[in-house]
């Protein structure tokens, strides 16, 4: 599974050009989307739910996350009027990091407007893990693929772009297995993340 992507053909893009061809492709009629998250620590400057988390104000930062509805609202309906399926799976590292455990709860607000999105604990997965981790990346549809770049702070730092047709069917193919093994939202949430105290965040 991914056996191809360490060795596949890609361009390094920035942000902002990672971003202009995200949106280029979002719009040019592609009927699935699908995002496979990895990473367990990254920061997102800009979000007030975040930074409240990072000052290590946790009742403040789940107040904060409200605050996306309308605009995850929108991103759904968008999809759905262009026909097109999302799909968003989360890798999960067992202890939670403190970031994952803020993620997850921003993630209920999007499974609660209609986001697609399961959870796949990283323990089930240590054979498919053996030489490396599962991609950090998002397809779209079966034109371009990119594989999302942070720095070494947790910072989003562009993305490399893949076009290979057949890498692409390749790690489409790797997505829908996890996919299809993970676990839905709802259950995974109150089982594992409910629970926790509120997380301890060195500001």
């Amino acid at each position: 599974m991914f056996d191809s992507f360490p060795e596949g053909v890609s361009t390094r893009l920035d942000r902002p050009r990672y971003h202009e061809e995200y949106y280029r492709a979002l719009e040019s009629g592609i009927r699935h989307l699908n995002k496979l998250e990895r990473g367990q620590n990254f920061k997102e400057r800009g979000f007030a739910s975040w930074e409240a988390f990072a000052a290590g104000q946790w009742d403040t930062s789940l107040s904060l996350i409200e605050e996306r509805r309308d605009a995850y609202v929108q991103q759904v309906e968008e999809a759905e009027r262009a026909g097109m399926l999302q799909r968003r799976l989360r890798v999960v590292e067992f202890p939670v990091t403190p970031y994952v455990q803020w993620e997850l709860h921003v993630l209920r607000l999007r499974v609660e407007v209609g986001d697609r999105i399961r959870l796949l604990d990283a323990r089930t997965i240590a054979g498919v893990e053996k030489h490396r981790p599962v991609p950090e990346v998002v397809i779209l549809g079966d034109v371009v693929m990119f594989e999302v770049r942070y720095d070494d702070d947790g910072n989003a730092a562009g993305a490399n772009r893949f076009t290979d047709r057949a890498l692409i069917e390749e790690t489409s193919a790797g997505f829908d297995a996890l996919y299809e093994q993970a676990e839905e939202y709802g259950d995974f949430f109150a089982r594992e993340i409910a629970p926790l105290p509120a997380p301890t965040v060195t500001p």
